[in-house]
């Protein structure tokens, strides 16, 4: 974090001896001070997660909108419970991520609709370095190496959230033993594997891929580090892809 020292008096005294002497200062007063206390730390990020309740909910482009936009089955298509992230709220209203297409999409939900949870975890991929970052409130939870998409099916950069945890049938398969479904989808394949090209965050059972761009736009971990990942981080993290 950058601290800003304005040293204004000292600044003052460096231009003037062009000819003349500096006034005396006549008051302390007038002298800037400077505290060495270090700055507060900046608060934990807290994130609030929308679970569905009922067999389905309604999304709305706007509170109290005539109609809804789109209504969701609960569970999802994936069998998993219905959850959005949370973005901002207008008294029984809630502004939400929506999983569908065209990413980035946001719609209103009815508060009544749902249960909400919170959570203080967040997640970062950084593409070019094929890394991803974990963090566990204001702490580094897990960091490593990824796979991400190729130059012709890339990983979509943007601002995400992890909507589903699956536990593929064969353990040792492409998948590994578990896969995290993201409310991203493909830029380039509008099918994919009999679903709609939703990018996922799994294991593989081909660990010299990881540190490259190989996949179809998902994001690979070593199976030890999904692992790590499916026995601890909640449904509802928000994850950051960036070039």
């Amino acid at each position: 974090m950058a601290r800003r020292i304005l040293l204004l008096v000292v600044a003052a005294l460096a231009f003037v001896g062009c000819g003349r002497q500096a006034p005396p200062l006549e008051r302390a007063s007038t002298i800037a001070t400077w505290s060495a206390t270090p700055p507060t730390e900046p608060p934990v990020p807290v994130f609030v997660v929308a679970h569905v309740t009922g067999k389905s909910i309604p999304v709305f482009d706007a509170p109290a909108a005539p109609a809804p936009t789109r209504t969701l089955s609960n569970p999802n298509e994936d069998g998993a419970p219905r959850v959005f992230l949370v973005k901002s709220q207008q008294t029984d209203w809630l502004e939400v991520m929506v999983p569908v297409r065209p990413n980035g999409t946001r719609g209103w939900i009815r508060s009544s609709d749902v249960s909400l949870t919170q959570h203080s975890w967040r997640a970062l991929v950084e593409v070019g370095a094929n890394r991803l970052t974990v963090w566990k409130g204001k702490d580094v939870f897990l960091q490593d190496s990824v796979a991400v998409g190729t130059g012709g099916t890339p990983t979509p950069t943007g601002d995400y959230y992890i909507t589903e945890l699956l536990k593929p049938d064969d353990p040792g398969g492409a998948y590994g033993p578990y896969a995290f479904g993201l409310s991203a989808f493909s830029d380039v394949l509008k099918t994919f594997a009999g679903g709609p090209g939703v990018i996922g965050m799994h294991g593989t059972n081909n660990s010299s891929s990881i540190g490259r761009a190989v996949s179809h736009g998902c994001i690979r971990l070593t199976n030890p580090s999904i692992t790590k990942l499916a026995e601890n981080m909640p449904v509802g993290t928000p994850i950051s892809i960036v070039p």
